[in-house]
């Protein structure tokens, strides 16, 4: 009897004990906020122009809500805004992870990659005189971007003010050109303008 007395008070205690873990992680569940309001916070802070908090903000829901992909978005389109295209593709590649199919994930990645790109591109032709199949090459894949996109402009100067202009897109693309613009050879990359 006193045996079965023990084995009962043992399992009271182990039900006991499973009751206050599950009401304990249902009242931290609740104590979390939702997603929805950690992403508005984080726009008040970024409207407030506070980039620290902003975010700390989203970090924090990515944590809280680690299947979602909008902070990741969010995190992602805010870098590149700013011109740190490094840390955007990062981030959006953290968003592609929780949907393959998101747009806007891939459009970060492919521009923020163009434009630097681009930045290296024109680093390397301050550097050392730039010519050849490489020039012709960029010069193309240039003429291409530009066309794909009906862009006169693929990547804005810095402080100009001016923004890339629409241009209308022609249903068919023009031919290679066999032969260098002599218009640009003093700068290998002024067809990427």
């Amino acid at each position: 009897m006193r045996k079965t007395l023990t084995v009962v008070l043992i399992g009271a205690a182990t039900l006991a004990g499973c009751a206050s873990d599950s009401q304990l992680q249902r009242s931290d569940h609740a104590a979390l906020p939702t997603l929805e309001n950690m992403m508005a916070d984080a726009d008040r802070a970024a409207a407030a122009g506070q980039h620290e908090r902003f975010q700390a903000l989203l970090k924090s829901a990515a944590a809280s809500y680690p299947a979602d992909k909008a902070p990741w978005l969010q995190m992602a389109q805010a870098r590149f805004d700013r011109g740190n295209y490094s840390d955007a593709i990062v981030q959006a590649q953290e968003a592609l992870q929780r949907d393959p199919a998101d747009k806007q994930a891939h459009s970060i990645i492919a521009v923020s990659g163009l434009r630097l790109s681009t930045r290296s591109l024109a680093e390397l032709s301050q550097h050392s005189n730039l010519g050849g199949s490489v020039r012709s090459e960029a010069q193309e894949l240039a003429r291409m971007l530009r066309t794909t996109l009906g862009e006169e402009v693929l990547v804005p100067v810095a402080g100009s003010g001016k923004a890339a202009r629409k241009v209308a897109t022609p249903h068919k693309l023009p031919a290679p050109r066999s032969a260098p613009n002599p218009s640009t050879a003093a700068d290998p990359f002024g067809a990427l303008k």
